[in-house]
């Protein structure tokens, strides 16, 4: 079990803080934690166009997450339980990162 949180830690220190695009990575995990949402809702939510909520969502879910459920255009999306075990691994990382850095990122 430790060396799966330790795994969740890492994937989630290079989503956010490691790679381009994290800050937007991050506002949407904020988001779909405090409710499920589709793609078009997110992109109101955070103010980011449609094409890169969805390219963010994709790898959010390749990398275990988020999940997704329902049809194409209606899929909605939540926070996955191996995140929400990490939860705090991630708010570790947000604050440090996230909350720092105001660029927009793809």
């Amino acid at each position: 079990m430790a060396q799966r949180n330790r795994y969740t830690k890492h994937v989630i220190q290079w989503l956010i803080a490691g790679s381009r695009g994290g800050v937007n990575r991050g506002k949407i995990l904020e988001t779909l934690r405090q409710e499920p949402m589709n793609a078009n809702q997110l992109g109101e939510a955070i103010g980011v166009d449609y094409r890169t909520i969805r390219h963010h969502l994709e790898i959010l879910e390749k990398n275990g997450m988020i999940t997704s459920m329902g049809p194409r255009y209606g899929t909605m999306y939540f926070i996955s339980a191996n995140l929400e075990d990490a939860w705090a691994d991630f708010e570790e990382i947000w604050n440090r990162i996230g909350t720092n850095n105001n660029s927009d990122g793809d």
